[in-house]
């Protein structure tokens, strides 16, 4: 799992969307099952991990079939799960704050509907033998990523705010090459999730410095992941969109209560993942999924604000994008929001 997914093109996402919509059956999910539960597919961004948790835990204890949903977990397509979903042909997906806003200023429909962790636990790391713990001392280093804008106009915003200079950090794209791998081989610093791959690392062997994003600018502070659904669903099916963000909730809750348990679920759901990184990694989410939130899923009106600020200022995005179309608290918030005790 990376923190910046390979992007594509606006213009691969827009002409993907398109070409499945022509196909689309429409906004509302589809008819109900034998059993009377409305199917829906979920898409998610990368391989299973600890974002996915409360997903998997409202899929084995059967929050979901209690909300009448039948949901069936899937891995993205190549040009992620905005385009099933922004097409109509998944009704909900895993995607990220800056993505969404990308495909909404290219018109693909999607909308967030809630922050899956309160806050941005992303940033850059490196191996403590390289002594870098300042992004000034990123110059004359290596850095190892995906070859996003965004990914790079970070990179030099925070280099140059700690009184460094960009253009003295060499910036190589590594593909699909696992940051830790690339490590061992040609770069000293990625961008990586402190959640997940930080105990990878350590179970490794590899001890890391990072630097949050969020430590060096408060506008850097965005949704990474987020859940998505398409404008139409939300406009012409509320009731199922509400009950799939309460089961989900529900599992999330859970997973924020008893992060052993919770570990236990996904490596039974997906048994090839490293089980002391997944340990490892809710106890770390546990404190996180929902932090400050009044709720698990609230998104603030400034981090959406601030951050849209930051990608025009950076020429990210065109000026006077509406990010308050961009998500929404109405499910977040919704029938069974504070129902929990924790």
């Amino acid at each position: 799992m990376s923190a910046l997914r390979s992007p594509l093109t606006a213009l691969l996402l827009v002409s993907t969307v398109a070409a499945l919509s022509a196909c689309s059956a429409g906004g509302a999910a589809t008819a109900e099952t034998d059993e009377g539960l409305t199917p829906v597919t979920f898409v998610l961004d990368w391989t299973p991990n600890t974002n996915h948790t409360g997903i998997y835990i409202a899929q084995e204890k059967g929050y979901f079939a209690d909300h009448g949903l039948d949901v069936t977990i899937i891995q993205p397509p190549e040009d992620g799960a905005e385009a099933l979903v922004g097409a109509g042909k998944a009704e909900f997906g895993v995607s990220f704050q800056e993505t969404v806003t990308q495909a909404r200023a290219q018109d693909v429909p999607i909308v967030s509907i809630a922050a899956v962790i309160a806050h941005n636990t992303s940033g850059f790391a490196s191996p403590v033998d390289r002594g870098i713990t300042e992004p000034a001392q990123y110059e004359d280093h290596t850095y190892g990523g995906w070859g996003s804008p965004i990914e790079a106009a970070i990179l030099d915003a925070l280099v140059e705010a700690d009184g460094g200079d960009p253009a003295q950090v060499k910036n190589i794209n590594i593909g699909s090459t696992s940051v830790l791998q690339a490590f061992r081989r040609d770069i000293d610093l990625g961008w990586v999730f402190e959640g997940w791959d930080v105990p990878l690392a350590t179970a490794q062997g590899t001890e890391l410095n990072v630097q949050l994003v969020r430590d060096y600018d408060e506008a850097l502070d965005y949704y990474t992941p987020v859940l998505i659904a398409n404008e139409s669903l939300i406009a012409e099916d509320p009731e199922t969109v509400q009950a799939f963000v309460d089961a989900a909730r529900a599992g999330y809750e859970d997973a924020i209560a008893d992060p052993d348990a919770a570990a236990q679920t996904l490596l039974d759901a997906v048994p090839d993942l490293d089980a002391d990184q997944v340990r490892a990694s809710q106890t770390y989410l546990a404190a996180e999924y929902q932090s400050d939130s009044p709720v698990w899923g609230h998104q603030r009106e400034e981090v959406w604000a601030s951050f849209t600020a930051w990608l025009t200022e950076h020429e990210i995005i065109e000026p006077g994008f509406d990010y308050a179309a961009a998500y929404t608290n109405q499910f977040a918030e919704g029938a069974s929001a504070g129902s929990s005790e924790k």
